[in-house]
């Protein structure tokens, strides 16, 4: 799983397998480790975060920060999903 960022004890990470076909862009939060069902959380084409699900229990303030932190930094994240997968498309 390609780590994107760290934020305290929270990984950003890309999961390998995004199905056949690929899912739309997105990312997997979780606290120590990576894992199949973490928190998802969707990134538009205008560059904001949907929260899909939040599997991993992150407390709404520190999920909420970390959005931030992950719309700050999504140009670098759209590029590694790019490197990653060769391809991309959006949820909305």
């Amino acid at each position: 799983m390609p780590q994107i960022l760290r934020i305290g004890p929270y990984i950003i990470y890309f999961w390998s397998n995004e199905n056949n076909p690929l899912e739309p862009i997105h990312v997997h939060i979780a606290e120590g480790r990576a894992y199949a069902n973490a928190t998802k959380l969707w990134i538009t084409s205008d560059r904001k975060v949907i929260i899909c699900n939040n599997n991993s229990k992150i407390p709404e303030k520190i999920l909420m920060r970390i959005i931030r932190i992950i719309e700050t930094n999504v140009e670098e994240i759209v590029e590694k999903w790019l490197e990653h997968f060769g391809e991309i498309k959006y949820f909305c």
